[in-house]
Order: structure tokens, then sequence, then C-alpha cells
């Protein structure tokens, strides 16, 4: 009996990462795909497909256009097919493509006007930053932001903020001139500066001050044990219900905010990505699937709007990555057609295909390695 209860909890255990996992998931893509989607669409390129998940279909149907609308059985991505595409990743068919009829061609992705094909690949992207910008638009809207004054209620000893020589008590209202309205605002800026300067302005007592504090970098565990490197200041705030207030926006604030926000993910991901092509960061916080599984897991323990967050975060992600100029990732089109643009005329097929099949490699090998660091990782924890 022992044995069948230990089985039953390790199974809700799973389903509850899994659950959460594909639900956010299966959002981030399919706006990214519908991006596309609707693109084409617009533009008058015919779609063939539009699938979640790859490999074989679950359920589908085919729409009055023609498009067939696919569930499949692996969970990891999704694609939209257009007419002339050899494969999902929109590889041409070049002996389809010869074969066409002048009709077929109207509707084909790749006689498409080169505009029009710059458009469609780039929607993908740009639909996951809306998304993310509506998320957050309405998570303000409704539940509100939880603030608490920038004010220090106790310094660290040793710290970077004891050395550059603030107190106990002092407000900080503005870190390089930007307008900090809480603590929060505070503690993020600062988490991306490690080792960098900032002047800090202070209001303590009647008095406004400038000083220069350095972050340091330090290792801190959240509380699922996952290990983050940011800077810190050594400050910490009183967190009592007393301190904390929900800062709610009207739309146009929301959007605004919801922007900002989606700006701020943008910003921290491009950063930590230059830095550690650079050397200056580890690669271990790159994560893939399994990561995000864990993590789904995790947050939804806390709320709808805790993993809803988290999916708006995870789709400035994709729309990130996903403009990498990596042929297989629509960056990687891109770059085609901004040399198409140069040349006057497209890339050789011969030349496209190697493009192809470098980007599959590099995509294959970021997986794996993504895997394997997943895998550390869940090690580490225990």
């Amino acid at each position: 009996m022992t044995f069948l209860n230990e089985m039953l909890g390790a199974g809700l255990a799973t389903l509850g990462y899994i659950i959460p996992f594909l639900f956010v998931l299966t959002l981030v893509i399919f706006f990214h795909e519908l991006g596309h989607f609707l693109v084409a669409r617009w533009t008058g390129v015919k779609v063939l497909a539009f699938s979640l998940g790859f490999g074989p279909e679950i359920v589908g149907f085919n729409d009055r256009r023609g498009t067939r609308w696919r569930l499949a059985a692996i969970p990891l991505g999704g694609y939209v097919r257009f007419a002339g595409d050899e494969n999902a990743a929109s590889a041409p068919d070049v002996d389809a493509l010869e074969r066409m009829t002048p009709e077929e061609r109207r509707g084909s992705f790749f006689f498409a006007p080169l505009p029009a094909r710059a458009a469609i690949v780039a929607a993908g992207p740009l639909a996951n930053f809306l998304l993310a910008i509506v998320i957050f638009a309405a998570v303000f809207m409704t539940v509100g932001r939880p603030a608490t004054d920038a004010l220090v209620d106790q310094v660290e000893p040793g710290s970077a903020a004891a050395e550059a020589g603030v107190v106990a008590g002092d407000l900080v209202t503005a870190i390089n001139g930007q307008k900090i309205r809480s603590f929060s605002d505070m503690q993020r800026i600062v988490s991306v500066n490690a080792e960098r300067p900032l002047k800090l302005t202070i209001e303590r007592g009647a008095s406004e001050l400038s000083l220069i504090a350095t972050p340091r970098q330090r290792e801190l565990t959240d509380n699922f044990g996952n290990k983050q490197r940011v800077g810190v200041l050594g400050v910490t705030r009183s967190t009592t219900a007393a301190n904390v207030r929900y800062e709610t926006f009207g739309p146009i604030e929301a959007v605004v905010e919801g922007a900002k926000e989606t700006w701020f993910v943008v910003e921290h991901t491009g950063r930590y990505l230059g830095r550690m092509v650079i050397g200056r960061e580890s690669t271990d916080q790159i994560g893939g699937p399994i990561r995000i599984a864990k993590t789904s897991g995790d947050v939804a323990t806390l709320g709808f709007v805790a993993l809803i967050n988290l999916a708006a975060i995870l789709s400035v992600s994709i729309g990130l990555l996903n403009l990498l100029p990596i042929p297989m990732l629509d960056g990687g089109h891109l770059l085609f057609y901004a040399v198409e643009a140069l040349r006057g005329r497209p890339l050789g097929a011969r030349a496209q295909e190697m493009g192809m099949r470098v980007g599959l490699a590099f995509v294959l090998m970021l997986m794996i390695f993504a895997t394997w660091n997943d895998i550390v990782h869940l090690s580490s924890l225990g």
C-alpha cells in the first residue's frame, strides 16, 4: 500500500509540472505561429498547415481555406507551413516550385515580394513581444503591481552600500538619473549591473545626497532552489503588510508599463547573452525544456498570476531566440532576405541549403547543451 501511495504521489507531482509546462509553452508557441499565420493570410500567401507540436498528428481539421490545423504528439514547438515549403523549417521545395502554375505561384511564400516575406517571418517574434505586453498590462490593470518604497531598513556591514556611505533610513529616489518608485525598481537595476558603478540619489532627512556604489556579483538561491548570479548592494527592506502597496493602472498606463516590463526582459536577456559571448557570464544559466517544466511547476504553486507572468517572460525569450541570425530560425531567414535586398537577387539554392544545415546543427547542439545544463541543474538540487 505504501508503494502504491508513493507511486500515486510521484504521478501527481509529475502532473504538477507537466500541466503548467504545457500551458505556458503552448500559449507562447500558439501566438508565435499565429503571428506568422495572420500576416501570411494578410499578404495573400497560402498556409498549408498550422501545427502545435511536431510528429504524428493527434487531432486536426481543415478550415474553409484549406489550412490544416493540427495538434501533434511532441509538444516542444510548432510551425506554419506555406505553399512551396519542403518542410516545417520553410526550406523551399525546389521541384515543387518549378512545377507551379502562375496561379499557384501567386499564393506561394517563395514567390511573394521580399517585404511580404520579411513581414511574415518577423511577425512571429513580434507576436511574442505583443503577447508579453498584453499579459503584463492585464495583470497591472486587474491585480496591480506590489511595491514598497525604496527605503533602506538595514545595511549589510562591509557591503557595497556600506562602502558607498548608505545608512539605514536612506530613501533611494534615483539611480543614474532614472527615477526609482519602489524597492523592486532599485533591485532590478542593481541586479543587472554587477561590478558597474551606479550613481545613487538619496534623501536623508531633509537633505539630498549623491553616492557612488558598485554592486557586487553574488549567487543567490530562490525559494525553489534555483541559483542565479546577480548584482547586490547589501541593503534590505521590511516587507510587512503595512509596507506593501499595490499599484494599479488604467488601460493606457498599463500598456505603457507592460511595454516597459517587456523591454526590461529584452534588455536583461540581451545583456546576459552579450556578456556570455565575451566570457563574462557563465553558460549554466541556459536552460531547456526540463528547466522550463520545473520552473513552470514551481511557479504554478504561487498561483495563476505568477504562472501567466512566467508565460510573458518566456514569450519574450522565445521571441529573442528566434531573432538570432541563425538559419532555421526566423532571424536566419531575415538575414537571407537582407542579403537578397543588398544583392538584388536571392542567395542560390545551394548556399541556402548549406546555411540551413549549419543552422540545424547549431540548434541541435544548443538543445543538447541546454538539456545537459538542465540535468546538471536538477542534480545540484539533490
